[in-house]
């Protein structure tokens, strides 16, 4: 299916991987309808980091995923939904469990019955790979099980049933794509390699993190972004889960030393137990087996590690007065 003067909602709009889609929307030439969430500011969130001839291109609603009729009216006329809007902080979950369950499982439900109504061409459904817990074996495939290991994990394996029914009760043209860590421009620093780069760019001697044992699997945002394209593109896709991830893992300490070490400095590190999470909460090892994309997808990352770090350095670089590098952002 060609995307091309397509009309297509994106949820989460706003969000770092949102914004990026939405972008490469525009540029593919649908008509994207953004769906973000109000607030009294006007504050599109990273949608304004587009250029103003791309925004003057997106049709922006405001409202909340938990409100139904909000989530309908946005879904009318559309073909295509990219449904990305979620609570997606960890430790924003331990927090505040009800606000991310409701906005992660009942906005959900609210998307998938609003594309059944408006009797949608295909809705693209994100999930994460914190479905999979620690992975039990490497590298992990879609039929590996699934472990609630935080309140976000847990809603957001909620929300995967949620769609998967949806296709299987109503025949809605569910896909659902599981990105493992995804990294880039215009990511906050609510995750851990902003964390790092903005640390090592700023003044003083120490970094401070949390569990530096952890490893993941990483995936530039251009390619995270692609595969959300192929996924909505692939007949092949319906009615599947598809991990996008880049086939290998690298621990948190390891991207600290190569951080430090690209730009040149000398950081001590430094533990922070307020960024540990509970022991059985936290997710040791995670990497992910993407073969069923390159399969059904044709899909497989472009850009390295080690690319994507320069690239991403050197946006911070350029931003970096955006970051509070004093707080601990959940």
């Amino acid at each position: 299916m060609s995307l091309k003067a397509k009309k297509v909602l994106v949820t989460g709009a706003g969000g770092f991987i949102g914004s990026h889609l939405t972008e490469r929307l525009i540029d593919l030439g649908t008509h994207v309808r953004a769906f973000v969430r109000y607030n009294s500011r006007n504050d599109w969130g990273l949608l304004e980091s587009l250029t103003k001839d791309k925004l003057s291109e997106v049709e922006i609603v405001l409202g909340d995923l938990r409100d139904g009729e909000a989530v309908r009216q946005a879904a009318d006329t559309v073909d295509i939904i990219f449904h990305l809007g979620s609570l997606i902080a960890i430790p924003y979950s331990y927090v505040h469990p009800r606000e991310t369950i409701e906005t992660n499982v009942m906005g959900t439900l609210n998307v998938m019955a609003a594309a059944n109504k408006a009797g949608v061409e295909r809705v693209v459904h994100t999930s994460t790979s914190e479905v999979y817990g620690t992975a039990q074996y490497v590298p992990i495939d879609e039929r590996h099980p699934l472990q609630g290991q935080s309140p976000y994990s847990a809603s957001k394996i909620a929300a995967d049933k949620i769609a998967e029914s949806f296709h299987r009760s109503f025949g809605l043209p569910v896909s659902t794509i599981r990105p493992f860590n995804t990294f880039g421009p215009r990511q906050s620093a609510r995750a851990v390699i902003p964390t790092i780069i903005t640390q090592a760019l700023a003044p003083g001697t120490t970094m401070v993190l949390g569990s530096l044992r952890p490893t993941r699997d990483y995936t530039y945002v251009d390619d995270t972004v692609q595969g959300f394209i192929k996924v909505a593109e692939s007949d092949h896709s319906v009615g599947e889960t598809i991990n996008i991830g880049s086939n290998f893992e690298i621990s948190i300490g390891d991207i600290a030393k190569k951080v430090i070490d690209t730009i040149g400095v000398s950081k001590q590190i430094s533990l922070d137990v307020k960024r540990v999470r509970p022991e059985n909460s936290e997710v040791e090892r995670l990497w992910c087996d993407n073969t069923k994309a390159k399969r059904l997808l044709e899909w497989e990352p472009r850009v390295s590690f080690e690319e994507g770090l320069s690239r991403t350095i050197q946006w911070i670089s350029a931003h970096r007065h955006s970051y509070k590098t004093d707080l601990y952002n959940v």
